[in-house]
C-alpha cells in the first residue's frame, strides 16, 4: 500500500524533494561550471587557458620569409616581435578588452595643426599634423608645418571605418610616435575630422585615389624626409590594397598594417555568425548611416532614401551607398573586388602586419597566410 501511495504523488513533488536533497555546495559548483562555460564559448574569456600557462601568455605567430634582408637585418632584432603576449586576467575576452577601453581609456592629449588637401576631383581632405603635444594650446586651423628641407621621419596615419584624427586609439598611435622622435599626420577620411563632402564621392575600403595623392603631395613638399605609412582596419586594407596597386612605384619606404579585414567577404560572413558579434556590425552600420545622413543633400545620386534611413549593419550600407557611388555590381562584388589580400603579392616595399587572433571583428579566417 505504501508504495502505491508514494506512486500516486505527483513527480514534480518527488523530484522537488529529491534536488532538497543535493548539497548546496554540488549547485554553487553546477553554477560555476556553466558559467565557465559561458564566458568561454560567448563572451570567448579564456582565463583557464591563461591560468594553464601561468599567464604567460602565448607566443608571437610570425609569418615571414626567413633567407630575406629585411628579417636578418630588423625583424630578428625585434624582441617584442619573439616575446608573448598576456592581457590583463580579468580581461581575458576581446568583448571584455573593447567595452573596458571604451569606458575607461585615458586619451592623450594631442595639440594637432590643420593643413586641408584638395584632391583633383574636388574633393577636401584634413590633414592632421602632430609636430609636438601641448595641452595647452588649442586645435589650430592652418600651419607653417614641416619645414620643406627638414629630414625628420613622417609617418601617414590611415585610420579605419567611421575613425578620425581624434579617435582613441589614433591619438595613442600618434603620440607614441611623436614622442618617439617622428613627425606624425593623420589621413581624414572624406567627410570625417569635421569637414563637409565638397564633390558627389565617399570613401571606401578599396578607395586609393585619396592615399595616392596625399603620399605624392607629402613626397613632394617634403623630398628629403622618409615617408612611412600606418593603416588600421579598413585603413590597413586601404593602404595594403594601395601598395600592392604602386608596386615599386611608391615613395612610401616601409609601412605597417594593423587589424586589416584582409577579405571583407569573409569578414561579412564572420560578423554576422555569433550573437555576441552583431552588436559591432550594428554599432558601425548606424555609424556609417549617421555619416552618410550628415552628408546626404550633396550626394545626389543617393537616391533611395528609404533604404538609406533604414541602415543598420556594415552590409546594408555598402549595399544602398558603396555600391551606388563607386559603381559596383552587387556587395558581394565589391568585398571580392577590394579585398586587400588578393593585392600583397605585389607589395614591393617592407609591410609588417600585425593581426590580433582573437580579434572580434576581423578574425583570423582572413589573414593570408602563405602570400604574407
Amino acid at each position: 500500500m505504501d508504495c502505491i501511495r508514494l506512486t500516486s504523488e505527483s513527480p514534480y513533488v518527488l523530484l522537488l524533494n529529491a534536488a532538497f536533497l543535493i548539497p548546496i555546495a554540488h549547485y554553487v559548483l553546477a553554477f560555476l561550471f556553466l558559467l565557465s562555460l559561458f564566458l568561454y564559448n560567448f563572451v570567448e574569456m579564456y582565463f583557464i587557458q591563461e591560468l594553464f600557462t601561468a599567464f604567460r601568455g602565448q607566443r608571437v605567430s610570425l609569418t615571414f620569409n626567413s633567407s630575406c634582408d629585411l628579417y636578418q637585418e630588423v625583424v630578428s632584432r625585434c624582441k617584442m616581435l619573439h616575446g608573448r603576449f598576456s592581457s590583463t586576467p580579468w580581461l581575458c575576452s576581446p568583448h571584455l578588452q573593447t567595452v573596458f577601453l571604451q569606458l575607461f581609456e585615458r586619451i592623450p592629449a594631442c595639440n594637432y595643426q590643420r593643413q586641408i588637401f584638395k584632391t583633383t576631383d574636388g574633393g577636401t581632405i584634413a590633414l592632421d599634423w602632430l609636430l609636438n603635444v601641448d595641452v595647452k594650446k588649442p586645435f589650430k586651423e592652418g600651419s607653417d608645418g614641416v619645414p620643406s628641407d627638414d629630414k625628420t621621419p613622417i609617418i601617414l596615419v590611415i585610420p579605419g571605418l567611421t575613425s578620425d584624427s581624434n579617435s582613441a586609439y589614433v591619438k595613442h598611435l600618434a603620440f607614441k610616435m611623436n614622442k618617439s622622435g617622428w613627425n606624425v599626420v593623420v589621413s581624414n577620411h572624406r567627410g570625417l575630422g569635421g569637414l563637409s563632402i565638397t564633390s558627389d564621392c565617399l570613401y571606401n575600403a578599396g578607395w586609393t585615389e585619396d592615399v595616392r595623392e596625399i603620399i605624392g603631395h607629402l613626397h613632394t613638399q617634403y623630398p628629403q624626409a622618409p615617408l612611412f605609412a600606418v593603416g588600421t582596419s579598413i585603413g590597413a586594407n586601404v593602404l595594403v590594397k594601395y601598395l600592392g596597386e604602386e608596386g615599386v612605384n611608391t615613395a612610401i619606404v616601409g609601412a605597417v598594417a594593423i587589424c586589416s579585414p584582409w577579405d571583407l567577404l569573409i569578414g561579412d560572413r564572420f560578423i554576422k555568425r555569433k550573437l555576441v558579434q552583431r552588436p559591432y556590425d550594428r554599432a558601425l552600420g548606424i555609424g556609417l548611416k549617421d555619416y552618410v545622413m550628415l552628408h546626404r543633400s550633396i550626394l545626389p545620386r543617393l537616391t533611395d532614401s528609404k533604404s538609406i534611413s533604414k541602415i543598420s549593419c556594415i552590409r546594408d550600407y555598402d549595399k544602398h551607398v558603396t555600391c551606388v557611388l563607386a559603381n559596383f555590381e552587387t556587395v558581394d562584388t565589391y568585398y571580392r573586388k577590394v579585398s586587400c589580400s588578393s593585392y600583397i603579392l605585389n607589395v614591393r616595399v617592407p609591410l609588417l602586419c600585425i593581426s590580433a587572433l582573437d580579434d572580434p571583428v576581423c578574425s583570423k579566417e582572413t589573414i593570408p597566410w602563405d602570400e604574407c
